[in-house]
């Protein structure tokens, strides 16, 4: 398997640090607010890549944290009335609604910033001594001038940072681009005490310490939207390294931007809106497949014309799914005779998806491979093929759409209400006394209730519409 490491800048073979294992560390959100359709790009690939690494066979550790103290958490904790740290359960509750809907499986870690202080303040303690922090008046900040490698996870240098929009002025730094490791303070604001005085972490500060304390000093893994190469995943390289004195992370992997029709999404365009929002109007298995029918790495635009489009595509392959099972339950032990050829071809399609996920996580053409694979299965079932190719045919789809967390629920499984039931019986006896009028009149009515019926070989297939 091969990653496009942001730190090398080339697609790398992937080999772990230790031969089976993987330690993999991804950026979760700042829980002040239900998490937005940008953030749930990150959320969803880097799953997916967890997901085909234990399809693998690797033992992966994952691990993703929660901002829980953090300027916004105050600000809406003052516009709601309650404390920062209720903004932060209430919002990492409403986080795991979300996640799930999303098909996201849940971390093996979730460490949080206010459950990890005393940890947080070893950390800037020994930076402090080893000589790449300094204090200055209840403030901590890193020397950035320090760490000779500064820049090179995002590619630019301290003189370009210096100058750069970017960096915030402040009188109390050696250097522009030194960055706040503990902070003061302020009246209303949560703190916690420490050598320098009452105050909080600073943002950079917290991922490289729970990285540390769940995986050690150096992981296979960092993952993360591309927004968060500079500053935040600069800073964690200088930080962690500076501390240990070991790399911190063999491969940095970061997914591209989300536009909104075309456009930036930002909050004044008015194009800003919640995972929460979208799943009150449709199902968020649909969003899933969408960010997975692109390439992570590259952009993707979001409209509702593509996610209809996504709606579209999915639906074909939960069709395939359930027209599998039907003939899979209706099909006697010695239909056909055995077609061991067409149970080879099978074959050829999984080393075809593993191809595409094995190239940088290429999920788009992985699905063109199961939707080449939904058209060879549906072709050989309008003949007349054996129970066994129908089996391993099912057991192959469900493989590979396993692996992306897609097409995975069984509407066939739904229970039929009895006036439904009823009615469905009843066209099946019309049918059989060539009562054709009742019979029409029959679909027609279940058709008005959404209730689509398919006639085959093997008998009656419903679905709903």
């Amino acid at each position: 398997m091969k990653l496009y490491n942001t730190l090398t800048r080339q697609k790398e073979e992937f080999i772990p640090l230790e031969e089976g294992k993987v330690k993999m560390y991804s950026c979760g959100p700042t829980v002040y607010n239900f998490f937005h359709i940008g953030n749930a790009r990150p959320f969803i690939m880097f799953d997916v890549l967890r997901r085909y690494l234990e399809y693998l066979g690797y033992d992966v550790k994952f691990v993703q944290n929660f901002t829980d103290v953090d300027d916004k958490i105050i600000q809406r904790a003052n516009e709601e009335g309650i404390s920062p740290f209720e903004v932060g359960q209430k919002y990492i509750d409403e986080y795991f609604i979300d996640a799930d809907g999303l098909g996201i499986k849940r971390a093996d870690v979730y460490p949080r910033v206010t459950e990890t202080i005393d940890d947080i303040i070893e950390f800037v303690k020994g930076l402090i001594e080893k000589g790449y922090a300094y204090e200055v008046n209840g403030d901590v900040y890193y020397d950035s001038h320090k760490f000779g490698d500064y820049g090179k996870l995002s590619g630019q240098n301290l003189d370009e940072l210096e100058i750069g929009a970017r960096i915030d002025i402040n009188e109390n730094k050696r250097h522009p681009a030194d960055f706040v490791l503990w902070k003061a303070k302020k009246e209303g604001e949560p703190g916690w005490m420490s050598p320098w005085g009452e105050g909080r972490p600073g943002w950079h500060i917290e991922c490289s310490v729970m990285s540390k304390k769940h995986l050690g000093e150096t992981i296979d893994i960092h993952s993360g939207g591309q927004d968060l190469i500079f500053p935040h995943h600069e800073n964690e390289i200088a930080q962690s390294e500076a501390f240990s004195g070991k790399p911190f992370a063999k491969y940095w992997v970061h997914n591209g931007y989300i536009n909104i029709n075309n456009e930036k999404m930002s909050k004044s365009k008015g194009n800003f809106f919640t995972v929460r929002d979208i799943s009150n109007q449709i199902d968020l298995e649909i969003v899933r497949f969408f960010m997975l029918s692109a390439h992570y790495r590259s952009p993707i635009n979001y409209s509702e014309e593509l996610l209809m489009q996504a709606k579209a595509g999915l639906e074909r392959l939960y069709n395939t799914k359930e027209k599998l099972q039907f003939m899979i339950q209706n099909a006697t032990l010695d239909a056909s005779p055995a077609d061991s050829e067409l149970i080879a071809e099978l074959e050829g399609f999984k080393e075809r998806f593993k191809q595409n996920m094995d190239d940088d996580l290429n999920t788009a053409d992985a699905i063109s491979v199961i939707f080449e694979l939904s058209r060879f299965i549906n072709t050989k079932l309008d003949e007349a093929v054996s129970r066994e190719f129908m089996e391993k045919s099912m057991e192959l789809f469900k493989e590979l759409t396993g692996v992306l967390n897609i097409v995975c629920k069984d509407s066939q499984d739904e229970l039929l209400d009895e006036e439904i039931e009823s009615l469905i019986q009843e066209r099946l006896d019309a049918r059989k006394n060539k009562d054709f009028k009742r019979s029409d009149e029959i679909r027609d009515l279940l058709k008005e209730k959404g209730i689509v019926l398919e006639d085959t070989r093997q008998g009656t297939k419903w679905k709903r519409a």
